[in-house]
């Protein structure tokens, strides 16, 4: 595929969705990532309560094969329960893939974009 003027459009090997959540609605973002883990084939990461990475709230990431993302990002629409969910492509490139290539459910966040950068990154999936 070729975007026009853009080159080769990269491939998305997967996507990362972070639940977003503060201390008053973590059992509501542990309970819809425990549920997502249990109704597709996704890997749960930890939940965590404090910043990490990129991300100015507390999260957990809800990491996918690409194609599983017709299934679980409308799940997750319909699911979220009021809750900020940031998702992006996995393309090895982390900076590009936060920044230009992303979709939020909710409100838009701000992320610290300064950790990261466009060395070449490869996602265990």
């Amino acid at each position: 595929m070729e975007a026009a003027g853009q080159g080769m459009t990269p491939a998305i090997q997967g996507y990362h969705a972070h639940v977003y959540f503060d201390a008053g609605s973590a059992g509501r973002a542990r309970a819809l990532c425990e549920r997502a883990a249990a109704a597709f084939p996704l890997k749960m990461g930890r939940v965590h309560e404090r910043p990490v990475g990129p991300h100015p709230d507390w999260s957990c990431q809800l990491a996918f094969r690409a194609e599983l993302f017709a299934q679980v990002v409308p799940w997750l629409m319909l699911n979220r329960d009021g809750l900020v969910v940031f998702v992006h492509p996995l393309t090895g490139n982390d900076l590009v893939d936060h920044r230009d290539r992303a979709m939020w459910m909710g409100a838009v966040r701000p992320l610290d974009l300064s950790m990261l950068d466009e060395t070449p990154v490869t996602y265990d999936l």
